[in-house]
């Protein structure tokens, strides 16, 4: 397969998939935005066998096809994300290994690992998106790469917190509970949708907030160690993030009755913004 056509088929996964991430990766220029896609669609592909509805030896050997996908992209030339994730790691410096944490963390969700305490679902979320964080930092790119990568895996770790708060619904209707069962005990509560009025659940998703924006207060400390268009790119997507989160953290309850997110012109507002080198 054409590498362009490879890329071509990642940025139509990413434009169709990424309501969020899209906003930001348009601002990057033309290579990084392709790379960037690339791994956002082999992040996508592991998401979809663990979110689908195959057995769970099924998803299992699915995760281990991506594991071996990354093993030898190379000499995949027929799968258009191989072709073009072994375009960008001749580009950017591309830590593998963290493509098989990100796949490691999918597979806690297969094996349906359940978290007795933060530090439980600390591994899980520097697994599927500090991995994330790490990967694009690879691609935009830091003169200070020893302070910047801590600081992505921390901005990656808030994101997938807000994921976590945003989707409490969604995912306890597949059957998952992330958050920690200690932080439940503590405010005497557990997660049910009939319990919508619950106040202990109100104030466990408003803790858990508060834990997210800490998250995020070393996560942004990324972003004066980007450039240019790099930092528009992470301000963006950081951005979009934060103001879900203040949706949840102002009214906790919500979510339990809908899932929280953000107008298409809102979204559109704060990448504008990032580029004059705001955050909103």
């Amino acid at each position: 397969m054409q590498v362009d056509l490879a890329y071509d088929y990642c940025q139509d996964v990413t434009r169709r998939e990424a309501a969020n991430f899209f906003y930001g990766i348009r601002l990057l220029p033309y290579e990084k935005r392709r790379a960037l896609s690339a791994v956002y669609a082999l992040a996508r592909r592991a998401d979809d066998i663990g979110d689908g509805d195959l057995s769970a030896s099924e998803k299992l050997s699915g995760l281990d096809g991506v594991r071996e996908c990354l093993d030898r992209m190379s000499s995949i030339s027929d799968d258009p994300i191989a072709v073009a994730l072994t375009d960008t790691s001749s580009r950017f410096p591309i830590p593998i290994s963290a493509f098989h944490d990100l796949v490691d963390g999918v597979e806690m969700d297969v094996r349906e690992v359940s978290y007795q305490t933060f530090d439980d679902l600390h591994l899980y979320c520097k697994r599927v998106a500090g991995s994330i964080g790490q990967l694009s930092l690879a691609i935009f790119g830091s003169t200070y790469p020893e302070l910047a990568g801590p600081r992505a895996e921390a901005l990656g770790v808030a994101l997938q917190i807000t994921n976590i708060l945003r989707d409490v619904r969604e995912d306890y209707c597949r059957g998952r509970v992330y958050i920690p069962a200690e932080d439940l005990d503590l405010f005497g509560t557990e997660v049910t949708l009939e319990q919508r009025n619950d106040e202990g659940l109100t104030d466990v998703i408003a803790f858990e907030a508060e834990r997210a924006r800490e998250w995020y207060a070393r996560g942004l400390s990324l972003l004066p160690l980007l450039e240019g268009r790099s930092y528009a790119c992470a301000a963006a997507m950081a951005g979009i993030y934060s103001r879900v989160l203040r949706r949840i953290a102002k009214n906790p309850d919500q979510v339990l009755r809908r899932r929280i997110s953000l107008p298409v012109w809102e979204k559109a507002w704060v990448a504008v913004r990032s580029i004059a080198g705001g955050m909103a």
